[in-house]
């Protein structure tokens, strides 16, 4: 008869279901596949194939009985550690969300809302075409490739078992600054542009009071508007490799932190 020890059912559990939860935990969270469009079912295979592909090269795990309460709490611990990484990946996508809402309720667009698919709430016009254009451009440049290289290297600096400091969850809670800094550094020309135009609706309304200023510059700033945010887009490119190199660094360094 074919017996399994204790030993042996142990180094299954250390080997194989601790990168297991913690693949699984980044990509039911990670922005483009951990989505409502990607079904739950296809996100369980894929991190099933990725770690198959992953285990045979990771370095020893801990040795853990399988129903004990360490392996309870090693399980917790890398659901955590994969939802970090996933919430930080969500972080830098919602920057250019950010940014189309700022841009979209100063140029009088904020009431042009659409249901979001990938997360089921309203978000401006702007905010959602900002956000499909990132994430048609982070999968053009195999961004999701750079995630699982620093997934698979965080094994290494983030060793199963070592336990997360504070210095994560500091680092995690300056990312919050760092997306609504970064959102309105995208906003800025777009909204110092409309400004201008306001100004120039209220020099044109103490010069003329019988001029309607409702029925003029509402449409007037709304295509001034379009036209200012057309025009930046010649520049987003530049400031969208910009933004993704210094969130994918700020993943690799959150994996080296001890």
């Amino acid at each position: 008869m074919f017996e399994l020890t204790n030993e042996q059912i142990g180094g299954w559990v250390g080997q194989f279901l601790l990168p297991l939860f913690r693949i699984a935990s980044m990509l039911m969270v990670m922005p483009v596949i951990g989505t409502q469009l990607v079904p739950i079912r296809v996100r369980l295979y894929l991190s099933l194939a990725i770690c198959v592909v992953l285990a045979p090269t990771l370095p020893p795990m801990p040795q853990v009985d399988a129903v004990s309460l360490q392996a309870m709490l090693l399980i917790g611990e890398q659901v955590l550690v994969g939802v970090m990484f996933g919430f930080m990946l969500q972080l830098y996508f919602h920057l250019f969300t950010v940014a189309g809402q700022i841009i979209a309720m100063q140029m009088g667009l904020g009431f042009a809302s659409m249901v979001d698919p990938a997360n089921g709430v309203s978000v401006p016009v702007l905010g959602q075409f900002l956000l499909m254009l990132v994430t048609l451009l982070f999968l053009a440049m195999n961004g999701h490739l750079v995630v699982f290289e620093v997934l698979a290297e965080s094994f290494v600096t983030l060793p199963v078992g070592e336990g997360l400091s504070l210095d994560h969850y500091w680092t995690l809670a300056g990312k919050l600054t760092w997306v609504i800094a970064a959102g309105l550094l995208m906003a800025l020309p777009v909204i110092t542009a409309l400004l201008i135009i306001n100004l120039a609706f209220g020099v044109m309304t103490r010069a003329a009071p019988q001029l309607n200023i409702f029925s003029i510059g509402f449409p007037l700033t709304l295509v001034l508007g379009m036209f200012i945010f057309w025009v930046g887009l010649s520049d987003f490119l530049a400031h969208f490799q910009t933004l993704t190199s210094e969130a994918l660094m700020q993943l690799r360094e959150l994996a080296r932190i001890r």
